[in-house]
């Protein structure tokens, strides 16, 4: 039987599937595969598919694992389509005191646009704990990445209804079991109501369990905007707020794992807008109940790319929160010294959001083991501030590795290029990742790879090649310290791709929201990339041009500069509607509020929606008429 080690590294791509018997490698599908049924996968659908089970059918066709189960090309590795609309995390907090923040956040706020603080408005929803989707009316989306994800309607054409007999088509919402049910009927077949919730998805054909749960209606899409609400003044939010997370809690009869607070005052929402990941009006108070004092075996030092060694904490295995944890982060060596977290200590383990193991506190401090010299590289290593660094860039394995790693993880649109792939290219004397590029499939089954695997990787290779990127997508997968994909996307807005190798650190720290030292490591790190950017940039990736600030300004059509927001179902993409709008100098907008100036409507609108708009002063046109302005 595959040791749990192996699997452990399967995981973490830390073992390729060349390494693996014909033996080994249908265990490992096996074992993928119930995990993935169970609503719990330990593998990306795509390396299930493109890896794995593509290297066991080329290795064994007829191998019967092959016949009994359903190969997850035929439910998720389908191509993804883009969401309707933008579907953002919600940002997240454990304790009282970053909802305080979050507060504090919120009346800064509402100063800048003049609104008494006394009449910030907050409501509360319970956070469901199903499978998150997007329903437009016509079909059902997974969330996937937020931008991009998989057509689910067939669970609308099995039967499923809409919470509260609901309309379809109110966006975003979650796929869940009613609590009661389940614990009546399922308790005893799944260990989790999310389990059952993805057999709902995933299986091609639903059993007995789940046409049952359907036609009882306890399985449900639960659009967002039905669910119960509690609402309120920030005061009283302040003063009762224990009382009205443990009301919201029980306000359900579904799995709930937290409390989601948001501003109902529109113009407050529109004045802290969102980053990537979240809106800034809105935050999750989830509360980690689950907690163990666990032994620290060892504390062993990982190096990242840009040469930061992190204290990775290995811990006697401990089952919380339904999954065996057998390690944590120590975050930096500061706070190793500074709680003594060393072989032999005892510390408090949490799992934050029930996913990411979390060392709360250390109870038992133990003398702790700093190293002097890098575990990659065997530099010595400096402190900077609480860090612990290597600074050997140019030479340090784990380094080079870390940064070819991340260049293909922030492309985001090829699959295979994981660490393990890359160690075993490293091992061979691959340097860059314009090296890789340089690759063909003799080359690789020269090092060892298998032909198929070899095919799929240069097949792989091709496609991040022709399928469309951001301009600063592409820089940013180069891991300039200080570009990350925001202020890529501030420094393409100000200069062309082409031209921001020549700029100076006075033109960088011109540019809005740039600092002169900001400006200055950025300057030093283009001129550290610009060699191996020539090299990739000659492979004629196909990037999508960000738009200059001064050229939009030179638009004159009816709309530029104005804020619109787009709502129902467009005879085009909306998705498409709203990257083009902001591509001629549209303010693109998500929510409603005084501060909009035009409400584009498709088909199937809601007519309160329309009615919201036009009491805010809000002009309502078609889609007809929008196009016509353009």
């Amino acid at each position: 039987m595959l040791s749990q080690d192996i699997v452990d590294k399967l995981i973490h791509q830390e073992v390729l599937v060349d390494e693996l018997s014909d033996e080994e490698l249908a265990q490992f599908c096996q074992i993928a595969n119930l995990a993935y049924r169970a609503g719990k996968p330990i593998i990306s659908d795509q390396d299930y598919d493109f890896i794995y089970l593509a290297a066991l059918k080329d290795r064994d066709p007829n191998n019967p694992l092959l016949k009994s189960i359903e190969p997850e090309g035929q439910v998720f590795s389908e191509e993804k389509v883009l969401l309707p609309e933008v579907m953002l995390s919600i940002d997240k907090a454990y304790l009282w005191d970053k909802v305080s923040k979050w507060i504090e956040r919120l009346e800064k706020s509402a100063m800048q646009i003049g609104l008494d603080l006394s009449n910030i408005q907050i409501k509360a929803t319970p956070k469901l704990d199903g499978f998150a989707g997007f329903d437009d009316g016509n079909r059902l989306y997974t969330r996937g990445d937020g931008k991009k994800g998989s057509d689910i309607s067939r669970v609308f054409e099995r039967g499923l209804c809409v919470f509260n007999d609901a309309e379809r088509g109110l966006g975003a919402g979650e796929i869940v079991i009613k609590k009661s049910y389940f614990e009546k009927y399922l308790a005893h077949s799944f260990e989790y109501p999310r389990n059952f919730q993805a057999s709902l998805i995933k299986e091609k054909t639903l059993d007995k369990q789940a046409q049952k749960a359907i036609i009882n209606k306890a399985a449900l899409f639960v659009p967002f905007v039905q669910l119960p609400t509690w609402s309120g003044l920030v005061a009283e939010l302040v003063a009762k707020f224990d009382q009205i997370v443990a009301q919201v809690l029980v306000m359900v009869d579904f799995d709930v794992d937290g409390v989601v607070f948001e501003v109902i005052n529109a113009d407050l929402k529109t004045q802290m807008g969102a980053n990537r990941k979240f809106h800034r009006w809105q935050i999750a108070f989830k509360e980690n109940k689950d907690k163990a004092q666990v032994q620290v075996l060892s504390v062993t030092p990982q190096v990242g790319r840009s040469g930061k060694i992190t204290p990775v904490a290995e811990l006697e295995p401990t089952l919380l929160s339904g999954a065996t944890i057998v390690r944590a982060t120590g975050h930096h060596y500061g706070l190793v010294k500074e709680q003594g977290l060393g072989a032999g200590s005892v510390v408090e383990l949490t799992r934050s959001g029930l996913v990411i193991p979390k060392i709360i506190s250390v109870l038992k401090p133990m003398p702790v083991d700093i190293p002097d010299n890098c575990p990659s590289c065997d530099k010595p290593l400096v402190w900077e501030s609480d860090f612990l660094m290597c600074t050997n860039r140019k030479s340090c394995p784990a380094q080079i590795v870390g940064k070819m790693t991340y260049f293909f993880k922030i492309l985001a649109n090829n699959d295979g290029f994981g660490i393990a792939t890359i160690e075993k290219l490293y091992a061979h004397d691959i340097r860059s990742v314009s090296q890789i590029y340089a690759l063909n499939v003799e080359y690789l089954v020269a090092m060892g790879f298998g032909e198929k695997t070899s095919m799929n990787l240069i097949s792989q290779l091709n496609r991040s090649v022709s399928e469309q990127v951001e301009d600063w997508r592409f820089l940013a997968a180069f891991g300039v310290h200080r570009m990350g994909l925001g202020n890529c996307e501030n420094l393409l807005k100000s200069h062309h791709l082409n031209d921001i190798f020549d700029l100076n650190l006075e033109q960088v720290a011109n540019i809005d929201g740039f600092a002169e030292l900001t400006a200055q490591i950025i300057v030093q790190g283009l001129a550290s990339i610009a060699d191996e950017f020539n090299q990739l940039y000659q492979y004629g990736f196909n990037l999508e041009t960000t738009i200059l600030t001064k050229d939009l300004q030179t638009l004159t059509h009816e709309l530029f500069n104005k804020k619109v927001v787009f709502t129902g179902k467009m005879s085009h993409s909306r998705g498409d509607m709203k990257k083009h709008a902001k591509s001629i100098g549209i303010k693109v907008s998500t929510s409603i509020s005084a501060k909009i100036d035009y409400l584009v409507i498709g088909d199937k609108v809601g007519q309160n929606k329309i009615q919201d708009a036009e009491n805010l002063g809000v002009v309502v046109m078609t889609e007809a008429d929008y196009l016509s302005k353009i």
